[in-house]
Formats: C-alpha cells, sequence, structure tokens
C-alpha cells in the first residue's frame, strides 16, 4: 500500500476511516447525514482539482509556443486527463444505477430527505449491487458491480503508469527514471487490499453497510482518480523549462544608455540574454540585420532622425549546448525621439479633424512624454490621451481648434487645425456608379448604399430614404417614395419589372453621416435597363 505524501489526501483517507468507524458502532440519523456531507466535500474537491487540471494544461500550451521542444509533455497530460475523465464517467455512471437500485433519488424539495436516495439506510442493497449480484427488473442476473469497479481501477492506474513510461529516460526533456518511479509510488488510485480481516475489498467495503456509506467510497474513488492525474500534470508542468542545468530560463533584455532622445543625437543600446554564457552560440540580429556578439552581448546604433516613438525588434538565437537544438528569442523595443527647439503635433491621418469620428494625433515636446501638458479648444473638440505622445481628437462642429502644447524647459506652443464634416459619401447600387445594367443584374441588387470613397476613417454612412420614377419603355412614369435605403415592397415591385428599354431615376437621396445632425442630399442616380 502507498502511503500518500499530500495533506488533502492523507485528511480524506483520515475522514473516510472515521466514519467507517463511527458506522460500526451506530447507524444514526446525523451519522447517515455525515455520510452525505463527506460525500459532497469530496465531489467538490474533484471539481476544484478537475479545473485545475485544465488550467495546467492551457497555462502548458501556452508555454510551449516558445519552448518548442517541450511539445511532447502537452498530449501526455491531455492522455492523463483523458484518462481519468473516462473512469470518472464510469464511477458516475455506476453511481446512478445505484441510485435507481436504491429506489431513485427524492425529488420533492418539501421531503427533509430531498436529494437523498428514498431507501438509503437499506442495507441489503449494496450487497446485492456490488457484492453478490441480483436480478434485474425483468428477472434478469445482473453482475455485482464491486469486482468490475477493482478491475477498473487497476486498469486505470495502469494507463497512467503507461503515460508515464513513455517518457522514461527522455534526456531531451530531463525526465529520470528515479523520478518516474517516485512518481508511480505516489499514485494514489490503488485498491487497499491490507487489513481486510480475509474477506475481498467488495464485501470489505459494502456487503451490509447501509445505502449511504457507499457514496463516500464512490466519490473518494474519483478524488485519487483525479490527484494521481493532478501529480502527473503538475510534473510534467514543471519539467517546461528545466531541463537544462545551466540554462534555465532565457529572455532577451534591452539595456539602453537612454530611451528619451533629441533629434540629431544617437541611440545606443545594448542587448543580450539574461542567462548569457560563453559556452553558448548566440547570433543577435536588429530588425533582420546580423550584429558581432561578444560573450553573449551585442551593441546597436541608430541615428534619431525623426521625432516621436520608434520601436525596434531584437531577436537572439541561441544553440543550446546541452541538448544541441537551436531557438529564436525575439522582442519589440521602442524609444522616443524628441526636439530642442519646442513642441510639434501632428496629425496621424491629415491635417484637418472630422466631425464624428476619433482623430488620432501624436503630440511631441522637447521633455519625456509624461510631462508634456496639452489641451485643445474651438470646435466643441475633445482631447484624450491614449498613451506616450499618442491622443485621440473630437469635434462636434465646423470651425477651428487650437491644440496647446507645453513642457518643462520648452516654450509653450500651439497648433491650429480646422474642423470640417465628413465629405459627401457616394450612392451607390452595384460596386460602382453604374449608368446602364442588364435587367438581371440590376434586379438582383436589394436597394443603394452611401459608401465613403477614399476616406481614411473607418466610417459608415447610412442610406435615410429616396425617390424613386420607373418610367417603362413607351409608357407613362411610376413614382415611388422610399424610407430607408433597403427597397419596400412598392419599391421593389418596381424593381422587378424591369425590362431592356425602361429607365429607373433616383433622386432626392439622402444620407446620415457620423457627427451629422440630420440627413445629406447626396448625387442622384439614372440606371437605364439594357
Amino acid at each position: 500500500m502507498s502511503i500518500p505524501k499530500e495533506p488533502r489526501q492523507i485528511m480524506i483517507n483520515l475522514m473516510y476511516l472515521v466514519l467507517t468507524a463511527l458506522l460500526a458502532l451506530n447507524v444514526s440519523a446525523e451519522v447517515i447525514n455525515a455520510f452525505f456531507k463527506f460525500r459532497d466535500g469530496l465531489e467538490r474537491t474533484n471539481a476544484v482539482v478537475e479545473e485545475a487540471n485544465t488550467g495546467k494544461i492551457a497555462s502548458m500550451k501556452e508555454q510551449v509556443k516558445k519552448k518548442k521542444e517541450y511539445k511532447p509533455l502537452v498530449p501526455a497530460a491531455e492522455e492523463a486527463q483523458s484518462i481519468i475523465a473516462e473512469f470518472t464517467s464510469y464511477i458516475n455512471n455506476v453511481t446512478s444505477r445505484f441510485d435507481e437500485a436504491a429506489g431513485g433519488i427524492i425529488d420533492d424539495p418539501e421531503n427533509p430527505n430531498f436529494g437523498k436516495p428514498a431507501r438509503f439506510k437499506d442495507k441489503e442493497i449494496p450487497t446485492r449491487f456490488f457484492v453478490d449480484g441480483f436480478d434485474g427488473p425483468g428477472g434478469e442476473a445482473m453482475t455485482a458491480e464491486g469486482p468490475i469497479i477493482k478491475e477498473q481501477v487497476a486498469e486505470t492506474r495502469n494507463k497512467l503508469v503507461a503515460v508515464l513510461e513513455k517518457l522514461r529516460g527522455n534526456k531531451t526533456l530531463g525526465i529520470k527514471s528515479e523520478e518516474i518511479d517516485d512518481l508511480k509510488n505516489k499514485l494514489t488510485l490503488e485498491i487497499d487490499t491490507t487489513n481486510l480481516n480475509g474477506k475481498s475489498w467488495e464485501a470489505f467495503s459494502f456487503d451490509h453497510m447501509p445505502v449511504a456509506a457507499c457514496y463516500p467510497t464512490l466519490s473518494k474513488l474519483k478524488t485519487d482518480a483525479n490527484t494521481s492525474g493532478n501529480m502527473i500534470i503538475n510534473f510534467l508542468a514543471g519539467k517546461i523549462g528545466v531541463t537544462t542545468v545551466k540554462f534555465d530560463k532565457f529572455v532577451v533584455v534591452n539595456s539602453p544608455k537612454k530611451t528619451y532622445l533629441l533629434k540629431g543625437d544617437t541611440y545606443e543600446t545594448d542587448i543580450f540574454l539574461s542567462a548569457a554564457s560563453s559556452q553558448a552560440k548566440v547570433s543577435v540580429s536588429v530588425n533582420g540585420s546580423s550584429l558581432p556578439a561578444n560573450a553573449g552581448v551585442a551593441t546597436w546604433k541608430e541615428t534619431a532622425s525623426s521625432v516621436g516613438e520608434k520601436k525596434y525588434t531584437a531577436s537572439i538565437r541561441l544553440t543550446n549546448p546541452f541538448t544541441q537544438k537551436s531557438e529564436t528569442y525575439t522582442e519589440t523595443f521602442s524609444y522616443t525621439v524628441g526636439t530642442k527647439s519646442g513642441a510639434t503635433v501632428s496629425a496621424d491621418k491629415m491635417n484637418v479633424f472630422y466631425i464624428g469620428v476619433t482623430n488620432p494625433v501624436t503630440v511631441a515636446a522637447g521633455g519625456d512624454f509624461s510631462r508634456i501638458q496639452a489641451s485643445c479648444s474651438g470646435a466643441g473638440c475633445s482631447m484624450s490621451k491614449v498613451s506616450g505622445g499618442k491622443y485621440n481628437v473630437t469635434v462636434s462642429s465646423p470651425g477651428e481648434v487650437n491644440i496647446a502644447v507645453s513642457a518643462p524647459d520648452v516654450e509653450s506652443q500651439s497648433f491650429k487645425f480646422r474642423a470640417k464634416r465628413i465629405p459627401d459619401p457616394v450612392a451607390l447600387i452595384a460596386k460602382d456608379v453604374k449608368t446602364s445594367m442588364g435587367n438581371g443584374e440590376f434586379k438582383a441588387y436589394s436597394g443603394i448604399r452611401a459608401e465613403l470613397k477614399n476616406f481614411d476613417f473607418e466610417a459608415r454612412c447610412n442610406i435615410m430614404g429616396f425617390e424613386i420614377a420607373y418610367v417603362p419603355k413607351r409608357n407613362d412614369p411610376v413614382l415611388s417614395i422610399q424610407q430607408g435605403g433597403k427597397y419596400n415592397s412598392k419599391t421593389l415591385n418596381m424593381i422587378n419589372r424591369a425590362k431592356p428599354g425602361d429607365i429607373y431615376y433616383f433622386s432626392n437621396i439622402k444620407a446620415k453621416c457620423p457627427g451629422d445632425p440630420a440627413g445629406r442630399r447626396i448625387n442622384d442616380l439614372v440606371v437605364n435597363i439594357k
């Protein structure tokens, strides 16, 4: 018999022994209730462990994205979880059938025994169900479940051991044989055959026990399985990143002389691994260009040619001297360039602000971004900081906008912008403006839309309504007033009558764009049916 070493498992086993001793003394109502409370506690523990196993495997999947040589550990952990899930499903099925054999679960909330099986004190049912077998509802012979449970426990344990044996002695993953042997001895899922007083396990555990006493036994089997799976999964997760002796973790480190520069200054930084070693073969590159490295450290320089935030990507390729495998570690860094002469504000898209959309701008002054003060006035403007020198500006009416910028050691300045409405959208039926269409193509469209052409912002305009005149060849015109861009039933009927030689006039088309107080008149459309 293996002795569990985890405090939680020791506690569970002791509680189980205490309840069994109480049962031998007296089957009072208090003892019966204690069995159900113990079962409920075990089930809550099972839920927590199952959730922890799932979370641990998800974390492993994230880690192996950067440490691909540890990838075999993930399917091993998933296999262990699957084995436990299969065993748990089997025990749940046994429990459901035992519920039915014990008269079914009481589902009347008014009954004081709500949630318990109807015959929860009966001592004959467990003997027949688990030990001797019994006659089914149709008179058929039913096999005793106890020996089957014992076989399932042994089979599940053997499957878990097989998962570990596949990894025994794997030098790449750093798994030692003694670690496998130690973990196998710690697995709690097994049938304890000691001190049974000459009885079989199923007779010792279930024979002439009240129904209530059987539930903690079944739940404990699931707890033992979940705990065993948790041991394996934690062991595998712990191997990620600890399979080498001298290179426990590799992190790309950037050590610049300074991160804020003035225009014309030179940016200089050291790029290296935090665990740099003379034994490791290291190659360094920045933005794709190789750099010479001395003892794992390379120096990169760049001239600050324009103001604003600058980003660069550093990559280090390392050959592990223990596994002889190569890995590449990549990080993106940034620095900020200012100006001595004063402050600058540049619109990120163009030199105007548009009503109804967010206008991003970059503000720079000859100091740290955190010390810059920027504000706007005019045209109902509002200015909010995003990060660093990035701001968002919104305006609500046409006119002039003034942005004031100040910073320590820099002369305050103001910058003027124009606030304008979003340009008029173009009314379209097809992909582009067409003056003629085949009647089949014309009928395929369900309405007209407003599209912003060559506009750099993400904004959408909607058709509010239009008038349509249908002029059949050699017949009087038919008129319709349409609300919205999608054809209504009357308009759709006019569209479906299209024949070669007919003409359709779409006029008084109104669209509403973000920031518009009311709809605006846009272009008319004329379509000749060919």
